[in-house]
């Protein structure tokens, strides 16, 4: 009789599959942190704030089906990580925005390991899968510190940064061709 993780687990892991399995929490993490900083927005009346969180969120969401798709498309076995509970407490509307900073630069090197761990391993496709996120956590970086410097320039008006963040980051996200699948599609 054959061994049912046999049967599951077609593809070998690797340390490159272990890191990215736990990306899967690292994504689901960062969107739960983003709803949280975007509830926050919302409580202190900072519509365009929140708006742009609540789309942060989205987005990592959709990163993490990614990768759930990557592992159902190599045929291998999923758990489903649990996650960190998010901060939701700040002391002023500029905390949430250096959070996300560092978020993101915290990502961004988890990321570099994941594509490291594959190159590393030979494992090409995980190579090649790991380069557009990659390419989407040096936009990611960028767009957080510029709305930090964007905050920081404002020095306490409100409607400064609120008008920056609906002229320049208020568009609808446009959807990249590029992207890797996500499983049940993104949203």
């Amino acid at each position: 009789m054959t061994d049912m993780t046999e049967l599951i687990d077609k593809t070998v892991r690797t340390k490159f599959h272990d890191l990215l399995h736990e990306q899967i929490a690292n994504e689901f993490s960062a969107s739960q942190q983003y709803i949280a900083v975007a509830v926050y927005y919302d409580n202190i009346d900072m519509p365009q704030m929140a708006r742009h969180f609540y789309r942060q969120a989205v987005e990592e969401r959709n990163h993490a089906m990614m990768i759930l798709q990557y592992f159902l498309d190599r045929d291998m076995h999923i758990e489903l990580p649990g996650i960190d509970v998010p901060r939701s407490d700040f002391d002023n509307y500029q905390a949430p925005i250096d959070l996300a900073l560092a978020q993101e630069k915290r990502v961004t090197q988890q990321i570099v390991d994941l594509a490291r761990a594959a190159r590393d391993n030979g494992d090409y496709l995980g190579e090649q899968f790991m380069q557009w996120f990659l390419k989407e956590q040096v936009e990611e970086v960028a767009t957080m510190t510029t709305l930090q410097t964007i905050a920081e320039r404002a020095n306490g008006n409100l409607f400064d940064v609120e008008n920056f963040v609906e002229r320049e980051l208020g568009g609808a996200a446009s959807t990249d061709a590029t992207a890797p699948a996500a499983a049940g599609g993104t949203i």
